[in-house]
């Protein structure tokens, strides 16, 4: 059982998958243990109810419920119309139907290192399922998970919009939608006029200025005249709130907020994190877990001590893709002193988190060279598992797409010289 390098280029669709990108193909799927299994597929109600929580423990501090410091961290470099709409009463119940962790495969279990709300990779992970699936591999989530989870978030049809920004996500959608049916279609974002359709926004917020009609369709989201997902909650995409889940002056909300077995199962995932405020500590006060007393400590830590990641926090345009991604060990010195003061200086209007670095375990996995042989690669993986939420609120796993990148590379993300598959249990 396996393929070959030609079956799988040859039965790519007609316009292909990904625009502009390319990734090297395997003839297997990445085979996880059943506990590794088992363990990443029931991520999808803990995480929605994070995700929940989030959005109260925001709406509590907007409406002075809460300490008022969080509604405005979250709310920084937003423009006041969303913020507005974000915090109307109608949107409480509006939550991504489409959770996707980004899961660092490690030595002793998984990182997350993101929460996607709009993730790309829908119709490549629902592809390579099809395609292993009928070669015989008992993929998980099966041949149809991804597509019927999709499908269950327009379940009548609707129109997928899709900006110029995430345009390389297109032909990938262009054959999802082709999958389901003449009732869903994709269509560009800037030209977009509301129709009635129930649309899935596969646009990031911080491009919203360049979809002439976004304003329109989040005020008729919130009137409930339009139905679209994800909604138009720009907090709910901050990776802030990975660090915000380890703020001390949190601890006990987080206690009340969620379940004690979520929240344990949740902070197993998340890298203990900071959110960077420049202002100066009291004499006596120190950053948790980094025995620093200020940031310019922070600053001038040694190789050995800059173990850790620097993120922008969402709502910019190298908010994804790893753009804003910045592995403390992995440059110089007076690179990383630069990049964090440079952080600092932003955080009144661009938010930026620090995390403790998870080192992922090597694997070695069999990928095809150019000319269709075999070789034996080491690589670092990256899972990303997709849960769909229904209409009526239950949360099922789709499917997983596994990303395996060189062994040397500290950030794993789609590239050139990485692999894409799907997971069975092996």
């Amino acid at each position: 059982m396996g393929l070959s390098l030609s079956e799988l280029r040859d039965g790519l669709p007609e316009g292909g998958l990904f625009g502009g990108g390319a990734w090297r193909w395997s003839p297997e799927p990445l085979k996880l243990s059943a506990a590794q299994a088992r363990q990443m597929m029931a991520l999808g109600h803990p995480l929605a109810r994070f995700q929940q929580a989030c959005d109260g423990l925001y709406r509590r501090s907007a409406a002075g419920k809460l300490a008022g410091w969080l509604a405005e961290l979250l709310d920084e470099g937003k423009p006041e119309w969303m913020v507005r709409l974000q915090r109307e009463p109608s949107t409480a119940a509006q939550f991504p139907r489409v959770i996707r962790p980004d899961l660092i495969l490690t030595e002793t279990g998984f990182a997350m290192s993101e929460l996607d709300s709009v993730p790309g990779g829908i119709g490549v992970a629902a592809w390579l399922a099809r395609v292993y699936s009928k070669a015989g591999f008992e993929v998980l989530g099966g041949p149809e998970g991804m597509l019927d989870g999709f499908k269950s978030l327009l379940p009548e049809g609707g129109t997928v919009l899709i900006s110029a920004e995430s345009e390389d996500y297109r032909p990938e959608m262009d054959w999802l939608t082709g999958e389901l049916g003449e009732a869903w279609k994709v269509a560009a974002a800037e030209e977009y006029d509301a129709d009635g359709q129930a649309l899935y926004r596969f646009f990031e917020l911080f491009d919203w200025e360049s979809v002439p009609s976004a304003r329109r369709l989040a005020e008729g989201a919130a009137s409930g005249e339009i139905r679209i997902t994800p909604p138009f909650k720009p907090h709910l995409e901050d990776k802030l709130w990975l660090a915000l889940l380890w703020s001390p002056a949190l601890k006990k909300i987080w206690e009340h907020a969620l379940r004690g077995n979520h929240l344990k199962r949740l902070q197993e995932l998340v890298p203990f994190g900071w959110v960077l405020d420049p202002a100066p500590l009291p004499p006596h006060a120190a950053l948790p877990r980094l025995n620093a007393h200020s940031w310019d400590e922070v600053a001038e830590f040694s190789q050995k001590e800059r173990q850790l990641v620097l993120k922008v926090s969402g709502f910019h345009e190298t908010a994804w893709g790893s753009r804003g991604v910045f592995i403390g060990h992995d440059m110089p010195a007076s690179e990383w002193a630069e990049r964090l003061h440079g952080a600092l200086g932003q955080a009144t209007d661009q938010p930026w988190i620090l995390q403790e670095f998870r080192e992922g375990r090597r694997v070695t996995h069999p990928v095809f060279r150019e000319d269709g042989s075999v070789e034996m690669m080491q690589g670092r993986v990256r899972l990303c598992p997709y849960f769909f939420t229904d209409g009526a609120g239950a949360t099922t796993f789709g499917g997983c797409l596994a990303t395996i990148v060189p062994a040397d590379k500290k950030k794993i993300h789609g590239m050139s010289d990485g692999v894409l598959v799907p997971c069975v249990i092996g």
